[in-house]
């Protein structure tokens, strides 16, 4: 069980700071559906984490008869790490000049109007469908997939690395539920943060991850 936290972990903490769904919840924190619109897109963030990993980890041959990662984990790990740094190339030419006011996605501009089903909807698509969290989630599936673990154990990790990954935005929305309108100053300080520095941070992170991942399938296919 060690094995697997340690293998997912820092997949897990690139889903979780991921500023893009943070902001977005604190959004809806500040509009007028505020505890059902926030309570409706954290459960379809945790669902949609969840759904992906495990769906890679139930692809066949992923572990080997040894317990050691099969090369189509290794293929799956190369994979991911040229997408995640094809992305971070991406995110780094997107990010604004300096002082510059950064680009706000046009849906956030409409998130006061979603009712509960469209919260719903957007939590899902962010976790499950927006492709960095995805490639995230599906690298840790795949590193789940090629330990050596029982089913009880698989659904464990999967368990903890959904918990940590969806940390940023579970926080949020039940100190809200807890201190109510108290928390505004200080998610209205880290939206601003956030929005300001989303393309660098996530640039950074996804070389990181991604060369990683790469580095990781090259050991396994040579």
């Amino acid at each position: 069980m060690g094995d697997a936290i340690g293998a997912t972990l820092g997949f897990a903490v690139g889903i979780a700071i991921s500023p893009i769904p943070i902001a977005a919840v604190i959004l809806m924190l500040f509009s007028a559906r505020a505890r059902t619109n926030s309570i409706s897109f954290m459960v379809a963030w945790i669902v949609g984490v969840a759904l992906v990993t495990t769906i890679v980890v139930l692809i066949p041959g992923l572990e080997t008869d040894e317990s050691e990662p099969s090369r189509t984990t290794g293929w799956i790990k190369l994979m991911l790490g040229a997408l995640l740094l094809l992305f971070a190339a991406r995110q780094w030419r997107s990010r604004p000049a300096p002082r510059a006011e950064p680009p706000v996605p046009g849906w956030m501009s409409r998130i006061d109007e979603l009712r509960p089903r469209g919260a719903l909807g957007l939590g899902f698509v962010l976790s499950a469908v927006n492709p960095k969290n995805l490639l995230l989630a599906a690298a840790a599936g795949a590193s789940l997939g090629a330990l050596p673990l029982s089913t009880s154990q698989t659904a464990g990790a999967i368990t903890a690395f959904t918990a940590v990954a969806t940390l940023t935005v579970t926080v949020p929305v039940l100190g809200y539920l807890i201190g109510g309108q108290r928390l505004d100053p200080a998610l209205d300080r880290t939206k601003t943060w956030l929005m300001a520095n989303n393309a660098t941070v996530m640039a950074v992170l996804l070389v990181l991850f991604g060369v990683s991942l790469v580095g990781e399938a090259l050991q396994i296919l040579s």
